[in-house]
């Protein structure tokens, strides 16, 4: 277990305590002292590794199995001995331009809060540490780690939001650009950020109803104290889903005004295809008709009707030009 146990600390009116370095024996301490909860944060277990963590702490088989498969669902479960919560940080590379996301499960318990992460995002160090300088907050007990990790991930979520808006307004400024119907691959860029932000939004949409009941419901080993807590983070969320429905309303418009230059353009080049046809048509027809080999032609019996035929040719096609360039065929 030491190479899946990131951190275990004893937490006692809103302070770490030293405490045995075997969580079984943590969790006893902390139990019989009534005033503490253990923290115990794994990373990555097999079912092997976190079969011990399961059966000290508890833990249902269902939940134990969803920690163990990861890719859920945000979402609250509640059972008889736990709350069992599952979230997704994001995480963006700007780089690549691609939108990844991790899963951190939480198990609230009788005086323990166990976490479980996956992938490369969702580090919890930060938030144990800021946690331990607000001992004002980790005196409401597991609630409280709940709510700071839950915190941290929909505030990234802002964060990447934000990310995301200014590499979409560089998007934007292409789409618009004044030779926009040269670029290459603008229509598939547009679409694989539609992409990054539908990855997005599985992230952020289903977590707002287990954040609501987080906030006015009733839930187990959340007190009344720490709900008005979990209503700051339903805000926040709110804020990132408006974010994140705001960017695929753009990127939508993006697309179409981007497909209805294209049409605009090959409709302009379609008129000037035109344009130039009918003023080859013109030398065209005289030319057939020459081709006939009638008696009575300018050309065979009049020294002069050569030249007017291709005079009479050349001011057709000028006209036709004109007359084009006039209306904005060329």
């Amino acid at each position: 277990m030491r190479g899946v146990i990131v951190d275990c600390a004893i937490y006692r009116d809103g302070r770490r305590t030293q405490g045995p370095e075997d969580f079984s024996d943590a969790l006893d301490e902390a139990r019989a002292s009534g005033d503490a909860f253990l923290w115990l944060g794994v990373h990555e277990p097999t079912e092997k590794e976190f079969d011990h963590v399961s059966k000290e702490f508890g833990l249902h088989p269902l939940a134990v199995e969803d920690a163990l498969n990861a890719h859920q669902r945000p979402k609250l479960e509640v059972y008889d001995d736990s709350l069992f919560v599952v979230l997704k940080p994001v995480m963006y590379d700007d780089d690549l331009d691609t939108v990844t996301t991790g899963e951190l499960m939480v198990f609230i318990g009788d005086s323990f809060v166990v976490t479980v992460r996956h992938g490369e995002g969702g580090a919890l160090a930060a938030v144990r540490h800021r946690l331990e300088h607000e001992p004002q907050v980790l005196r409401h007990g597991p609630a409280a780690v709940l709510y700071a990790v839950a915190d941290a991930v929909v505030d990234h979520y802002i964060e990447v939001a934000a990310e995301l808006q200014a590499d979409l307004e560089e998007l934007e400024a292409e789409v618009f650009a004044p030779n926009a119907g040269d670029a290459k691959g603008v229509a598939s860029r547009i679409y694989g950020f539609k992409r990054q932000v539908l990855e997005f939004r599985r992230a952020t949409s289903p977590l707002l109803q287990p954040m609501n009941q987080l906030a006015f419901g009733t839930v187990p080993y959340v007190t009344e104290h720490a709900r008005p807590f979990f209503r700051d983070v339903a805000d926040h969320l709110t804020k990132a889903n408006e974010y994140v429905e705001g960017l695929d309303r753009l990127l939508s418009d993006a697309l179409t005004a981007h497909l209805a230059q294209m049409g605009v353009r090959q409709n302009d080049d379609m008129r000037k295809i035109s344009a130039w046809a009918a003023m080859a048509a013109v030398p065209t027809m005289v030319a057939g008709i020459y081709g006939m080999n009638f008696e009575h032609m300018w050309e065979l019996r009049q020294s002069w009707g050569y030249p007017a035929v291709i005079v009479v040719m050349a001011a057709l096609c000028v006209g036709l030009h004109r007359l084009f360039k006039r209306r904005g065929w060329l």
